[in-house]
């Protein structure tokens, strides 16, 4: 009985095998080919060596991203995270730490700070030329990064160094760059510094080493797995990356849950007032939620455009504050803004409004 199992999976195999390969022909040219060892050294040490260009086109993308973040642009921004050249000693570093090379891992961090350090000044000099100083959503976008960033971040760091080994996907490294985003949290740093808002730098700074930190530990796990290196060389690299990606996910979990729980209660929110609201009248739209936990409570502001805002009275709020408090099972202080909405029609040519 166990033979005969063992001999129905090998001819199941065989069929799929078979199934897989037919009608392909001998089309051996076209077998995938990783890069040699040394044509990626040359590769990524060239990428993890600071030049001119590096820096002039670092520049470029810096004066770029900070541009469409100011501006609110966000296919400006796009294109600012395709020139930008921040991938290449990043990847430089997960090699280094795959193949335990001290002297690459030091010229590569070397590299990507200065360029860091250079995309950061860019931003601040932006801000001080042009004299703009709104925060826009592009700006705020980059100012609160959960687990969902840090999980980007390692795709692309995979995808980023797989890239680099396969030139047959080499296509795709342009689209690594916008999936990660390293220049822009750069930018809202230098922005962030430059209207002296802690919040902003603050909150770019925590997203940008997420990414640095995803980047190089899912950079090592690739190159190791398609056999650069060695878990003896890269031991000391692999457990640097991974504490940096277990210390930067704990507020980067924090955030995540806190989303969640922002998503799901203004969800709730809206629903419950939708339904108690509902046979008030018929032009009612929801226009703001915003919640705010202090201590137990939670602090529910509501916007809301209606037809006549006076049929909504405190008794109609306490109401709908009552069916809050059960629904979340927590205490809530509501606060209503009624706005009046007027619908106009307009009739066929010749009539009037």
């Amino acid at each position: 009985m166990r033979f005969g199992t063992l001999r129905r999976l090998v001819r199941t195999y065989r069929w799929l095998h078979g199934l897989w390969h037919y009608g392909s022909g001998q089309w051996s040219w076209l077998d995938e080919e990783i890069l040699d060892v040394t044509a990626l050294n040359k590769m990524l040490w060239r990428d993890s060596v600071p030049s001119m260009a590096f820096f002039v086109m670092l520049v470029l993308s810096g004066i770029i991203a900070t541009v469409g973040l100011l501006s609110s642009s966000t296919a400006t921004v796009i294109g600012a995270m395709i020139i930008a050249p921040l991938m290449g000693p990043i990847v430089g570093v997960s090699y280094g730490f795959a193949l335990g090379n001290r002297r690459l891992i030091r010229r590569a961090f070397l590299t990507l700070a200065q360029g860091a350090i250079a995309t950061v000044l860019t931003a601040i000099f932006v801000c001080k030329v042009t004299g703009l100083e709104t925060v826009t959503a592009e700006i705020l976008a980059r100012t609160e990064p959960t687990l969902i960033d840090f999980m980007v971040a390692v795709s692309a760091g995979a995808a980023g160094a797989y890239a680099k080994l396969n030139p047959r996907v080499a296509n795709a490294f342009p689209g690594v760059a916008i999936s990660v985003a390293l220049v822009p949290p750069l930018s809202v740093l230098g922005i962030g510094i430059a209207f002296g808002n802690s919040v902003l730098w603050g909150g770019a700074a925590t997203l940008w080493f997420a990414n640095l930190a995803g980047i190089v530990l899912s950079g090592v796990l690739v190159f190791l797995w398609q056999g650069h290196g060695s878990l003896r060389r890269a031991k000391g690299g692999l457990i640097f990356s991974l504490a940096l990606a277990i210390a930067i996910s704990m507020p980067l979990a924090i955030s995540f849950r806190q989303l969640r729980f922002q998503s799901q209660n203004r969800q709730m929110v809206r629903r419950t007032v939708e339904a108690l609201l509902v046979a008030t009248s018929e032009n009612l739209d929801v226009r703001k939620i915003v919640l705010q936990t202090r201590g137990d409570r939670l602090f529910v502001e509501v916007e809301i455009g209606i037809d006549d805002p006076d049929k909504i009275d405190p008794a109609r709020v306490r109401e709908i504050q009552t069916e809050l408090q059960r629904t979340l099972n927590r205490s809530v202080t509501l606060e209503v803004t009624a706005l009046q909405v007027r619908r106009l029609v307009a009739p066929p040519a010749g009539g009037t409004l």
